[in-house]
């Protein structure tokens, strides 16, 4: 069960929220979209928020920062976070524009509103569970999405949703947080989407 519970932590880490919710708006939308701009906007962010990534956190973990990719102290989540801000930055303005989505464009410009309140949060000594942030970030995007574009998706919200519920119980499981990290997570990641919503819904 711990080697099944771990899986799914990887599996949705947080890491590949961005790029999954491109994916999922290019899969859900029903507006055409040439081959250019989903090459444009997929190949770079997943660039940006996945390689990129990768390769600081095993500069920091040489230079002995940082220990696991999962972050458990909240001394060891502040470069991170730091560098994704950064990151999401130069998506919203060098990589969107270049071929533009309103929609990805909202979707990154939540995520840095959340990732921003994380960090105001880690100043404070607040440990939240970016796990769940990212899970619920994705998960309001895809409400979103299937209320803009008036498609049922209700099926791929659902399983979402269980998915949702399985990395918070894995967490829970590993010991990585408490009910209420878990829960604030959660919540911003839905409150940083659905502020914007109004935007372009």
């Amino acid at each position: 069960m711990r080697h099944l519970l771990h899986l799914i932590s990887f599996i949705f880490h947080p890491l590949f929220v961005p790029i999954g919710g491109t994916v999922i708006y290019f899969l859900v939308t029903p507006k055409y979209s040439s081959l250019e701009i989903q090459s444009g906007n997929i190949l770079p962010i997943f660039i940006l928020t996945v390689i990129i990534p990768i390769i600081f956190f095993l500069i920091l973990k040489n230079l002995g920062i940082i220990n696991s990719i999962f972050l458990p102290t909240l001394k060891e989540r502040k470069y991170p976070l730091y560098i994704n801000a950064i990151i999401l930055l130069m998506i919203l303005y060098k990589v969107i524009p270049n071929n533009y989505v309103p929609e990805l464009f909202y979707f990154f410009l939540g995520l840095l509103t959340a990732v921003g309140a994380t960090l105001f949060l880690l100043f404070l000594k607040i440990k939240t569970s970016v796990h769940l942030l990212g899970m619920g970030s994705i998960l309001m995007f895809m409400i979103g999405l299937s209320i803009h574009f008036e498609v049922n998706i209700t099926l791929a919200i659902s399983l979402f949703t269980l998915f949702t519920g399985l990395v918070a119980t894995s967490r829970l499981y590993l010991n990585a947080h408490s009910k209420i990290e878990l829960l604030i997570g959660f919540m911003l990641g839905v409150l940083s989407q659905l502020l914007i919503l109004k935007y372009w819904l």
